[in-house]
């Protein structure tokens, strides 16, 4: 794990390197650890910026929108005129509705198993959740690897899932679940890079072939043998095309 300290002004934030800029959002059960490698590799090119959703502390209200709006808020503390918009299942459901709402800020946008069309997540309810080794079996399915999903990991989703911010997380899910974008997503005017793990079982692979079909500007990548978050199981595979990408686009 790379070594990360965590800015705090209005707004909680990572931030490494230098150059072009790049937000990454994580998703739901994900948090800054997801991009480790991923950051490790930007930053030697890119200024890299990881918000930290405070996906807690805006209590019952907090949903897809409250957070869209917590980035846009960040954009504006840091300056960020135009950046690349990365996002990751729920982060990427944010990165489209920020792109739909603000598209002069958007340079690039790439989506990987993002939501927004159909999941098969954890649901909008968790009538198991005290059951462990049915979270530990949904952590598994999020990997094409069940191994990636170390006890560590498993043990953390439990904890969170009943905890108080199990509210939260209800929330969350919900407003995902409940926010289909398909007849909007032909307004999305960046070039957009899709990278999808072929054994996604979240956000299967036809949902990645209906984003491609339905935004204007997209190209579609595959990683075989790899689930619905490719930057922490394929980091290699998914660092080479998301760099195939932006060397190919305008300077």
């Amino acid at each position: 794990m790379i070594d990360q300290s965590i800015h705090k002004s209005k707004k909680r934030y990572v931030e490494e390197g230098d150059g072009d800029t790049i937000v990454l959002l994580y998703g739901l059960f994900g948090s800054v650890k997801n991009f480790d490698p991923l950051i490790q590799h930007l930053k030697q090119t890119h200024r890299v910026i990881v918000p930290v959703f405070p996906f807690y502390e805006l209590g019952m209200s907090v949903d897809i929108f409250t957070l869209t709006g917590f980035l846009h808020e960040l954009a504006g503390e840091l300056g960020l005129k135009k950046f690349h918009l990365l996002g990751n299942s729920m982060g990427g459901h944010i990165a489209l509705l920020y792109a739909l709402k603000y598209p002069d800020k958007i340079q690039s946008l790439i989506l990987s198993g993002s939501s927004g069309l159909y999941e098969t997540g954890m649901g909008d309810s968790f009538p198991r959740r005290k059951d462990y080794n049915y979270i530990k079996t949904k952590t598994e399915l999020t990997f094409y690897d069940p191994g990636i999903a170390t006890r560590e990991l498993v043990e953390e989703i439990y904890a969170t899932v009943n905890s108080r911010k199990a509210i939260q997380i209800l929330s969350l899910a919900k407003s995902t679940i409940h926010n289909n974008l398909s007849k909007q997503l032909s307004g999305i005017e960046a070039d957009c890079c899709l990278i999808w793990g072929r054994n996604d079982v979240v956000t299967p692979p036809e949902v990645a072939m209906e984003f491609n079909r339905l935004i204007p500007h997209s190209k579609l990548y595959w990683i075989d043998q790899c689930g619905h978050v490719p930057m922490m199981e394929r980091p290699k595979a998914f660092n080479s095309l998301l760099d195939r990408f932006l060397q190919s686009l305008p300077a």
